[in-house]
């Protein structure tokens, strides 16, 4: 497996990291635990540094995290080892998540899905569809065309939303929330965002 760049780069210097890397979980990821969404065998897909893997551990859940950057994954099991939290990390692509040889009851992205292009979209969700049952539920968070301006990740519509999960899904709810943000590396401490419960509903 071939590691983009960009992504590894990314994870350089503890001092300096990039703009998703806030230290802890999304709020928005925190409610749902809150809400004991974030159970059973849960795949957190793309968990950079591993906040939103380790607070599904914290609260019972046998959590895995992939992530395609080998130091994000090194930080991530650092982490686990630090707070004492049982946590598998593994160096993966969500695009052949098949490859783990695991299926998963709940699955969640933070900030995922708005990096991928319109052709790789459909291999985002079919390769999350081949790892989550029948009946699990992803809960995703994307980058949302409410945020002005065009600095950062590509801004995403519902309807897109809508579309990318059309067949062997049901999209149960989305709506409005933030991002936080660095502020050392984007020029505001929050971004729009959707947040997408979404059920598979194939075989």
């Amino acid at each position: 497996m071939t590691t983009p760049p960009s992504w590894d780069t990314s994870y350089v210097s503890p001092a300096t990291p990039p703009p998703w890397d806030i230290g802890r979980p999304q709020r928005p990821f925190v409610r749902l635990a809150d809400s004991g969404l974030l159970s059973g065998q849960l795949l957190d897909a793309g968990c950079g540094t591993g906040e939103h893997t380790l607070l599904a551990a914290a609260r019972g859940a046998a959590a895995t995290g992939v992530d395609i950057s080998p130091r994000a994954i090194a930080r991530a099991r650092d982490k686990a080892a630090e707070r004492g939290l049982q946590a598998r990390f593994e160096v993966a692509d969500v695009l052949r998540l098949g490859e783990l040889g695991a299926t998963f009851d709940t699955v969640v992205d933070s900030g995922v899905f708005h990096v991928f292009s319109d052709a790789d979209r459909p291999r985002y969700v079919a390769s999350l569809a081949g790892v989550l049952q029948p009946g699990g539920r992803c809960y995703l968070m994307c980058f949302s065309d409410r945020q002005p301006g065009d600095f950062g990740p590509r801004r995403v519509t519902q309807d897109e939303l809508r579309a990318a999960f059309a067949a062997g899904w049901t999209v149960t709810s989305i709506e409005a929330d933030t991002f936080e943000v660095n502020t050392g590396a984007f020029p505001v401490p929050y971004a729009q965002a959707w947040l997408a419960a979404i059920q598979r509903t194939g075989a």
